[in-house]
């Protein structure tokens, strides 16, 4: 007989699109599929202390976590590679852009202009639509803090938009596909 999953299923079913999506806003889809696999990994793991009236906010918090891990891996792989490539002549393999076309707007080029900590602000509440109080759960800090931190991000933008509009600098806006 199988073990009871505590509701496991349905919180699988509810949230891995958005956790998935979360994370695919943030590396390229490889790496968010891995992402939100391990999320799910560590709920499995953890489902008893999951919060009940705030699981998504929790799932968040843990993949901001995991997000975190795999940019320290990165990095560390990185500086490993500039070390063996330094010994063999070979050189650093190239990263997958192709997730960044989706960012080459106007919008996309004025949150790169704002520091990590900004687009995350501005990202949970905008692109998760969650609330003060569960994007402050994920950011790991208290909501009165989280909420200075997106009030200042939201100046920082509107200040980066109004700089893109009367530079000199053209937007980078995506080609459209060509049909055959």
């Amino acid at each position: 007989m199988p073990e009871p999953d505590d509701g496991f299923a349905e919180l699988w079913d509810a949230y891995y699109d958005d956790v998935l999506s979360y994370a695919a806003r943030r590396v390229d889809p490889e790496t968010a599929r891995d992402v939100a696999a391990e999320t799910f990994l560590i709920a499995w793991r953890r489902r008893a202390r999951i919060p009940a009236d705030r699981p998504f906010a929790w799932l968040l918090h843990v993949a901001r976590n995991v997000l975190a891990n795999e940019t320290r891996g990165r990095r560390r792989r990185l500086r490993l590679w500039g070390r063996l490539k330094d010994h063999d002549g070979t050189r650093e393999p190239v990263a997958d852009v192709s997730h960044r076309l989706v960012e080459d707007e106007r919008i996309g080029a004025a949150l790169r202009s704002l520091s990590a900590r900004d687009r995350e602000a501005l990202q949970l509440i905008g692109w998760e639509e969650l609330s003060v109080r569960e994007a402050a759960i994920v950011a790991g800090c208290s909501e009165a803090a989280f909420s200075v931190r997106l009030h200042r991000a939201r100046h920082r933008l509107s200040a980066a938009l109004a700089e893109l509009d009367t530079s000199d600098r053209p937007v980078l806006v995506p080609l459209a596909k060509r049909s055959a």
